[in-house]
């Protein structure tokens, strides 16, 4: 059984305001990023605002938060 996961709304906006802020990627951050790329109903804005997370951790320019 999987568990559900569900977005909070305006949760990705605030995702991108902290990272551009601190330049990390918390654990609950990581947690909002899988619940959203598991989400269906993300408008285009919101799926480009995903995919440009991501890329910016694979390039290096946001790191990842130890716990």
């Amino acid at each position: 059984m999987t568990p559900q996961l569900q977005l909070i709304p305006g949760a990705i906006a605030e995702m991108l305001a902290s990272v551009a802020e601190t330049g990390m990627l918390t654990l609950n951050d990581r947690y909002g990023l899988m619940a959203a790329s598991m989400d269906d109903t993300l408008d285009e804005d919101e799926r480009r605002a995903v995919n440009r997370l991501l890329r910016a951790v694979l390039r290096g320019r946001v790191k990842i938060a130890a716990i």
